[in-house]
Parts: structure tokens; C-alpha cells; sequence
């Protein structure tokens, strides 16, 4: 059984169909990437996958769990943790309170102990900055941990983001676009850490990406979406040498 997949997931808005019947499975371990141009449908793919749309209609299974339509905070608990195209922080909170502020998901307490702080809430706050400090190491920020995140330089913003996810302790991760607006050294290290990550924190990853070095570097196969419709799925040559991908991307000369 695939750890996760999605049984022809449809979404429309009014009588636009953003995508259309898309069947993707990820396995234990994997890292697989949807790309396609840009209006393709990839990341409302994702938004169906992570609980912030419902599909119009199909359905989305974590192992043989129906999460269709459920709330991102639930699936999020499940183990499935995304990033955003647009780097999504906590601006004005310091590198190690972003990272914190995601341990909370695990937290068992309530109010009263928070606002009174007794002995068991002390120790479970500790934990979480212990293991938001240890996050912080193993993805080099450790140093920065008391700098404002928006000081950071885009590259290790994203770096922040992907420890935040982390932070969740997801079986699954979700990567929207992580290389958006690095250079091709940047793009190399992004590249080297997923793979890295995925590793250590024995994660399955679904990443979109633009940078077609990212995509066939790291990913073990390949779905292609156009105006919502797989065109094509298949490992890196397969889809480097696929017509109708290089169609999609770069058109044909009628």
C-alpha cells in the first residue's frame, strides 16, 4: 500500500477545472516531483493533498486513511507537513521561536497549566526547545537562532521553513517550489539537504519545482501536469525525453 496517494481528485472553480482526475502515489522513502508551467494546477494539487481545498470530487489516502476535505491542522497531526511557494514565517519572531511555535502541534496540555506553568508544562517546554534547538543544528542554523527570520538570506529562510515542518514530525513532507529565486549554487546545496533530510528523518517527499536541475538530481520519478491533465509520469529520462512534455514547456512549431 502507498503511503500516500490521491484517486483521481478533480477541482474547479466555477466552471474552470484546475485539475483534472490526478492519480499520484508516494511511496516509503520516495521523492517524487510534479512540475509542469506555471497555471499547470500543481500547487492547487497540493492544496487538495494538505486539507486547504476539498476536491471536487476523488480522493486523497494516507495509507488506507480517507483524509479527503479534512482540516490541514488534522492532516498536519496525521504526519503529512508542507512548505509554500511564498515563504511563510513568523517575520518578527526570532529563528528558534519559529521552529518552537510548531512543537505546540504535540504538546499535550491545556490552558491552566500554560498560564499557571507547573512543574509538567516546564519540562515539556524545555523538551520543545531542546528539540527545536536540535532541529536548528542539523539544518546549520543553530547560530541564527536568536536573529529575526526575516533577517535571514532567502536561501536559509527556506532552510527555516523546511525545520519548521520538521518540527511537526511528519512521515511525509511537501515542498512547494523550495528552490523559487536561488541561484544555481543555492539551488546545488537545497538540493544535497532534501536529499539529506529525507535521510535522516526518514521522510517521504512530493516536491514542486521549476528548476529542472532539482527535479532530475533528486527525484526518483516524475509526474507532468498541463492545464490540470497528467501528460506524462515516469523516472528523470523518461521525462526529459518525453513529446509531450517538451511540448508543454517549450511548444511546437506549427
Amino acid at each position: 500500500m502507498s503511503l500516500l496517494r490521491t484517486e483521481n481528485i478533480t477541482m474547479k472553480f466555477g466552471g474552470v477545472v484546475a485539475v483534472s482526475n490526478l492519480n499520484v502515489r508516494l511511496e516509503k522513502n520516495e521523492i517524487i516531483g510534479l512540475i509542469g508551467p506555471n497555471g499547470a494546477g500543481k500547487t492547487t494539487a497540493f492544496n487538495m493533498i494538505s486539507g486547504v481545498y476539498k476536491p471536487t470530487s476523488g480522493k486523497v489516502l494516507f495509507g488506507d486513511k480517507d483524509i479527503t476535505g479534512m482540516k490541514p491542522s488534522a492532516i498536519t497531526k496525521l504526519g503529512v507537513a508542507r512548505t509554500f511557494q511564498n515563504i511563510r514565517l513568523f517575520k518578527e519572531l526570532s529563528v528558534l521561536e519559529n521552529v518552537v511555535i510548531a512543537n505546540h502541534l504535540r504538546l499535550q496540555s491545556n490552558w491552566i497549566s500554560s498560564v499557571v506553568r507547573t512543574p509538567d508544562y516546564s519540562r515539556k517546554e524545555k523538551s520543545m526547545y531542546d528539540k527545536s534547538m536540535a532541529l536548528l543544528e542539523k539544518v546549520g542554523l543553530a547560530d541564527l537562532k536568536d536573529e529575526k527570520s526575516y533577517s535571514l538570506p532567502y536561501g536559509k529562510q527556506r532552510r527555516l521553513e523546511i525545520a519548521r515542518a520538521l518540527a511537526t514530525d511528519p512521515g511525509i513532507l511537501l515542498l512547494d517550489e523550495p528552490a523559487a529565486g536561488m541561484n544555481p549554487q543555492e539551488s546545488d546545496d537545497l538540493m544535497h539537504f532534501i536529499a539529506r533530510i529525507r535521510d535522516e528523518f526518514d521522510l517521504s517527499i512530493l516536491m514542486i519545482e521549476h528548476h529542472m536541475q532539482v527535479v532530475m538530481g533528486i527525484c526518483e520519478r516524475i509526474y507532468v501536469l498541463d492545464y490540470g491533465i497528467t501528460i506524462a509520469e515516469g523516472n528523470p529520462y523518461e521525462i526529459q525525453n518525453n513529446p509531450r512534455v517538451i511540448e508543454a514547456y517549450l511548444g511546437v512549431d506549427e
